[in-house]
């Protein structure tokens, strides 16, 4: 590979495929995000990348990126916390699918998500514009569609989140948290409103 893209307006995933063609999310990426800057030191990908929703996004040519690590110390800098911040959240990931429930699981990814989309001016901490299907919220989380319909309900009726059409609106941000053991910190957002009221609720 010769650039790598960033994602502007709309949403992405990484995924990979089993044998069967059955697919499993790895990442989903919100506007700000490199979707793949890693393939900048790699060239090639051990995964395939798609969009989610109608996306704009900007390709950056490696090039580019040369002159940026030659002559632009402090952008450098952020690039490689791009990529540390990216490795965290595949550890959080990996933590959900290996030790959350259900319902814990889909409770982790929709908080992280709303402190992700709040850093991007994109939720107001309790609402957000989100554009997965429930199918895409079940390869998220490794479990079934029909099962994930049952969790969206339970959350519903545990007044912790509504999820329809295409809109997430958290009812009890610090219930959330809690239900899904999501602690903001792996995300290195300094000053949100947002995650001092999610601290508090895990303490």
């Amino acid at each position: 590979m010769s650039h790598s893209n960033l994602l502007v307006e709309g949403f992405m995933c990484r995924y990979l495929d089993d044998r069967e063609g059955h697919r499993q999310l790895v990442a989903i990426h919100v506007p700000g995000d490199f979707v793949d800057l890693h393939a900048y030191p790699l060239k090639i990908l051990d995964h395939d990348v798609a969009t989610l929703t109608a996306a704009t996004f900007a390709i950056v040519p490696h090039r580019t990126l040369d002159t940026i690590l030659e002559t632009m110390p402090a952008l450098s800098r952020k690039l490689w916390f791009s990529t540390l911040l990216d490795a965290a959240m595949h550890r959080a990931w990996l933590f959900r699918l290996g030790r959350l429930d259900a319902v814990g699981r889909v409770a982790h990814f929709l908080s992280e998500t709303n402190v992700r989309m709040q850093s991007a001016g994109l939720s107001d901490g309790r609402r957000f514009a989100l554009g997965l299907t429930q199918t895409d919220l079940s390869e998220v989380c490794g479990i079934t569609n029909v099962h994930t319909n049952r969790v969206l309900r339970q959350l519903r009726e545990d007044g912790l989140c509504v999820f329809r059409s295409a809109l997430v609106e958290i009812q009890d941000v610090p219930g959330l948290a809690r239900r899904g053991q999501f602690d903001p910190d792996y995300l290195y957002i300094d000053g949100d409103l947002a995650i001092s009221q999610q601290k508090r609720a895990l303490s």
